[in-house]
């Protein structure tokens, strides 16, 4: 492909919010395809895609910008929608769906643009945009942990979101985020008392106007969390160094799975996301050192929700790299 045209599989991803608008606006049965598209086709789709090992770490990024700020925009569009869904249907087992769809499109797309737009330069329009993304899905202290703890201490016993080996998602998912609110409080006490502020104020308006709107918005935002600390938890499980030791791509797990990289922005290289922050995800190259996971993402997903066999898998994918496991 032309290095002037290597954005356009990048554009796979907007299909999601847009499905999930449109499934948001037909209302009904309707809401429930986003689920049976995203974690049912998708899995089944990344295997028959294969995986690619092409990177292109010098090329221009403006209509890649404009996609990760399309996901981004995306998200309080899709939660204003949901909550005009729920004023007209209230809540049903179709809005229910509704939430959960909205939930995913705003992890898997949401989410994963706040993250990247999120280490660009701080009080600028894409870190602004990055923060009511955040504060669409409740996680507005995100990026201060993210940044200023993870980066510092990731595949490290201290790092709330690195997992080791034997814990299940389930466990990290509960003792993770009251341990990264603390990492975020420790590293940015102001900024995090004022994140933590506008949320609350926000869900007490939201109560107001109506406990089905609250439960609206808690709902998807509960999948959307979910959602990112499932990432988190794939990203550096099992993987660790000591306190002294200087990071390397083998402290974290890379996926060449096409359907990942195109739809998730390139968030399966994530070894060369950690090794230079900075870098666009356009930029992003693969590590042949790295452990490499035995799915994609989407595969991944399902595999996590089986502990002993999401353990099993990962280590023998370490022991191939040449890890300990």
């Amino acid at each position: 492909m032309s290095e002037r045209w290597t954005w356009v599989p990048h554009l796979w991803g907007l299909f999601t919010p847009a499905f999930t608008l449109l499934c948001l606006v037909l209302g009904g049965p309707w809401m429930v395809a986003p689920l049976l598209v995203f974690l049912g086709f998708y899995p089944l789709l990344e295997v028959v895609l294969g995986q690619s090992s092409t990177t292109r770490p010098l090329q221009e990024g403006r209509a890649h910008d404009i996609i990760v700020h399309l996901h981004a925009i995306a998200v309080p569009i899709l939660l204003a929608v949901l909550l005009w869904r729920i004023s007209l249907d209230g809540l049903t087992f179709f809005t229910g769906l509704g939430m959960a769809s909205a939930g995913l499109s705003n992890g898997a797309s949401g989410i994963v643009a706040a993250h990247e737009l999120g280490h660009r330069r701080p009080r600028s329009k894409s870190w602004w945009t990055a923060r009511l993304t955040l504060f669409s899905v409740l996680y507005l202290h995100f990026t201060t942990e993210h940044n200023h703890t993870h980066h510092r201490h990731w595949a490290r016993d201290v790092d709330p979101t690195s997992s080791p080996w034997g814990r299940s998602v389930y466990v990290h998912v509960l003792q993770t985020i009251p341990r990264q609110v603390k990492g975020a409080y420790r590293a940015r006490p102001a900024d995090t008392r004022r994140a933590l502020t506008v949320e609350a104020l926000f869900l007490g308006s939201l109560a107001y106007a109506g406990l089905p709107y609250l439960a609206a918005y808690l709902g998807q935002a509960a999948v959307a969390i979910y959602l990112l600390e499932f990432v988190n938890y794939l990203q550096h499980h099992g993987l660790r160094r000591g306190d002294h030791e200087r990071a390397n791509a083998t402290h974290a797990w890379e996926s060449r799975h096409r359907l990942s990289r195109w739809t998730l922005m390139e968030l399966p290289l994530h070894p060369s996301h950690h090794l230079k922050a900075s870098t666009p995800y356009q930029r992003l190259d693969v590590h042949d050192e790295s452990p490499q996971l035995p799915l994609g993402y989407y595969g991944m997903f399902w595999v996590a929700l089986v502990p002993p066999l999401f353990g099993r898998l990962l280590k023998k994918q370490a022991k191939a790299a040449g890890l300990q496991a």
